[in-house]
């Protein structure tokens, strides 16, 4: 069943949800959207201050705080500067602990040694990372070699060293790995400096 036309100023023209013309039924719907259901009010935050849109277009102007979150990952958001350098961030991370259960607890210092000769030369923030992860790596892996050669000549009694010294690079690798997704650069603990950033 359709409506008999109306007068076009008869004042209560029939919308549309998608009309773009406000009023009852019609975009955007009144109090705001999403429109409230129930007793529930309107998410806080939305509309933003000042109406919808907000004045002065998008992001809404004001300090942090204010309308929508600022950062992320640019060069002044402290994260990376593009998709490529945490991609070799992460491959420096987390291919330390690949590399240390792959490779029996030697080789946590391919990957990282991989991804600062590749993007290092490039971009300072991925040398940063791949550097600490390089210097922890190749700090656990000499102790590894002399994990087992300490076991090797208490004949087995001091056999848990090697253990320890295959699981701290690949807990310490993945939390370096966590931190990294986050934009943070990870100190690592009990490394030394073999190679300067």
């Amino acid at each position: 069943m359709t409506e008999p036309p109306r007068p076009p100023d008869s004042g209560d023209e029939p919308t549309t949800p998608l009309s773009g013309s406000p009023g009852q039924g019609g975009y955007p719907p009144p109090g705001g959207y999403p429109p409230p259901t129930g007793d529930q009010p309107p998410p806080a935050g939305y509309p933003p201050p000042g109406g919808y849109p907000p004045p002065g277009g998008y992001p809404p102007p004001g300090g942090p705080g204010v309308g929508y979150p600022t950062g992320g990952y640019g060069p002044a958001g402290g994260g990376y500067a593009n998709n490529e350098d945490k991609t070799w961030v992460l491959i420096a991370h987390f291919g330390g602990p690949l590399g240390v259960v792959v490779g029996g607890g030697l080789f946590g210092w391919v990957a990282p040694l991989i991804a600062m000769m590749t993007r290092g030369q490039q971009s300072p923030i991925a040398r940063a990372h791949s550097v600490a992860a390089l210097n922890f790596q190749l700090t656990w892996a000499i102790v590894g070699v002399l994990s087992w050669v300490l076991a090797t000549i208490t004949c087995g009694i001091l056999f848990f060293a090697p253990i320890i010294a295959g699981i701290v690079p690949v807990i310490f690798g993945i939390i370096g790995g966590v931190k990294a997704n986050d934009g943070v650069l990870y100190q690592y603990p009990m490394s030394y400096s073999f190679v300067k950033r």
